[in-house]
């Protein structure tokens, strides 16, 4: 696969011909390092590293297709996995929609049928080089944690509140978004000063609602926006910002947030929720619906628990947001 990335949506010049599908493996162990492979000598951009995967022939179901180029490649057989995010890029001679898909299990041990090197890397320590560029976007978005905290001291009281965030990222989350829209700015700026130390003593992110210039000011990794901040933007805050999420309801909140480019998008609410209990929930069906061949990592948002995250994920999500029972 050769594949050279363009800002995707909003994608300017792209040749009239056919798209070519083509399906992409994330093969990922439990300690979180997943599979690259280097193309071989022979081949365009040989020595360029890169997902494997391959072509999607007509007619053929995307998952069929990875899992045939798989065991071509690599000698394994897919026993696990669901749909990731999907990207659109250009080069020289055909336009590609790359389907990602997370592998979680499979059989065999991989090895080189094709020649090809193999390694396996740390989202936060890619080591191999060069990348073919249309893997950037992919490996930021790696980086992400399966689980998305949002703070709510507000209702249970700043010192309960960082409580529970210190038990939080005892059990592994690592990033936090911290939203508190009834609190007094003082209040505001005390307690997230408190949530940024803590978090980033584990080595956290922590997002601030709303507001970009609070959170640069505090030195936050970032904002997440609003859906009416969403909307309303022209372009991406600027790098200087770290981070960019955003909060999104509908189809049209989410394609602006494609267009944006932010990192990834929170969607929901997907069941009933006790801070919105006036929004109607989507249901996971019409989640599923709205993110298929989504550009964007998406968390599913409303009423989640921890045992929420494997149908998230399988319905091609990246992970949840949960404001209760993060503790837990």
């Amino acid at each position: 696969m050769v594949k050279v990335t363009v800002n995707n949506p909003a994608i300017k010049n792209i040749d009239s011909s056919p798209i070519v599908e083509v399906a992409a493996a994330v093969i990922t162990k439990p300690d979180g390092s997943f599979l690259l492979t280097c193309r071989p000598d022979g081949k365009p951009y040989s020595g360029y590293w890169e997902f494997p995967g391959g072509k999607v022939e007509t007619n053929e179901a995307p998952l069929h297709a990875l899992n045939r180029e798989l065991q071509e490649e690599l000698g394994i057989q897919i026993k696990h996995a669901y749909p990731w995010i999907t990207r659109i890029f250009s080069y020289s001679h055909a336009t590609v929609r790359l389907r990602f898909f997370c592998v979680t299990e499979w059989q065999g041990e991989p090895w080189a049928r094709e020649n090809q090197q193999l390694s396996w890397q740390f989202p936060h320590n890619v080591s191999v080089t060069p990348m073919l560029p249309a893997n950037a976007p992919i490996l930021r978005a790696l980086s992400l944690p399966s689980v998305y905290a949002i703070t709510h001291a507000a209702e249970l009281g700043v010192d309960t509140s960082i409580m529970q965030m210190e038990q939080a990222l005892q059990n592994g989350f690592r990033l936090i978004q911290i939203r508190e829209k009834t609190m007094h700015q003082d209040a505001l700026q005390a307690f997230s000063k408190q949530v940024i130390s803590l978090a980033h003593s584990f080595d956290a992110k922590v997002l601030i609602n709303g507001d970009m210039e609070f959170s640069r000011e505090l030195g936050a990794d970032g904002v997440h926006l609003t859906s009416s901040q969403l909307m309303s933007l022209a372009s991406r805050p600027d790098a200087e910002y770290g981070w960019c999420g955003a909060s999104c309801h509908n189809a049209e909140e989410l394609f602006m947030a494609e267009q944006l480019g932010v990192d990834f998008v929170v969607l929901g609410p997907v069941l009933p929720t006790l801070s919105h209990p006036e929004l109607a929930s989507l249901s996971w069906r019409k989640f599923a619906a709205l993110i298929r061949d989504y550009a964007l990592p998406v968390y599913a948002l409303g009423g989640l628990q921890h045992a929420d995250l494997i149908t998230a994920q399988e319905l091609g999500a990246h992970g949840i947001a949960m404001m209760r029972g993060i503790a837990k």
